[in-house]
């Protein structure tokens, strides 16, 4: 497949490397008006065509992917529209809120839209991204992207109105987890770590739990049992993070984006 990415940023960025180094793509083109950044990305993936003309970037490809900020996204489909050809190509909307309705709404009836939210991680190829395709998306146009994004981790086909608590879960959720992690090094430090030590704990704990869950299958509470014994020092940490409300707080911060 051929693949154009429109906008190189945080979030483009992280999939066009996790696309590049996959080498799994027959051509992937970027376009990006920071030509600085559009040079980096060429001298680390030589292959990659680059431009700044969004219009002529999306020619001739297979999947249009618009990774810009969403008070953008109009502007940009206002440019590259007179060079789509809606009846052949796939039009992704990656920006937070722009769902298939809006494409639909801009671009015209006949489009074959999905709406897609990775996370950074997409990089390392461990994003978890939400797809979900327009009412006119065939199953083959959406088969089409979720093997794209399956190059860049985990994915989860769902109804659009799931897509936005995915991203909070997901997208949003890996800062949130990221925020965890920093908590448990300055206890670390506090209790006389120093910082990398700490950094390497938490980051091998967060591996552990992770791993322990996916290769049993467990749910987090039969694990959390293992640990747990009668008047031992875990049950009084987890007892610690209940009184301090961390599963409301967890909770809250995850529904908070969608009000």
């Amino acid at each position: 497949m051929k693949i154009t990415v429109i906008g190189a940023g945080n979030m483009g960025g992280a999939l066009i490397h996790g696309w590049a180094k996959s080498g799994k793509l027959a051509g992937l083109t970027i376009a990006d008006k920071n030509e600085a950044l559009l040079a980096q990305f060429k001298e680390q993936y030589p292959s990659i065509t680059t431009t700044t003309d969004n219009a002529a970037a999306v020619k001739g490809a297979d999947i249009v992917v618009v990774v810009v900020k969403p008070w953008l996204m109009p502007l940009v489909l206002d440019e590259i529209k007179p060079a789509l050809e809606l009846d052949k190509q796939i039009i992704v909307s990656d920006a937070a809120n722009y769902t298939t309705d809006k494409l639909t709404e801009q671009l015209g009836t006949t489009g074959q839209y999905c709406y897609v939210i990775p996370n950074i991680a997409a990089e390392y190829s461990a994003s978890m991204s939400f797809i979900a395709k327009g009412a006119d998306t065939t199953e083959e146009s959406l088969n089409k992207v979720k093997a794209l994004y399956d190059l860049c981790g985990d994915t989860l086909v769902v109804t659009e109105n799931l897509v936005g608590p995915g991203m909070m879960m997901a997208s949003c959720g890996i800062a949130y987890v990221m925020r965890y992690i920093r908590a448990q090094m300055q206890a670390g430090c506090e209790m006389g770590f120093y910082p990398q030590q700490a950094k390497q704990i938490a980051l091998q704990t967060m591996q552990g739990a992770v791993s322990l869950l996916k290769e049993t299958g467990w749910h987090p509470e039969e694990a959390i049992d293992k640990v747990t014994t009668p008047g031992g020092v875990t049950i009084k940490g987890l007892n610690e993070l209940d009184h301090s409300g961390f599963t409301s707080a967890v909770i809250n911060s995850l529904k908070a984006g969608l009000k």
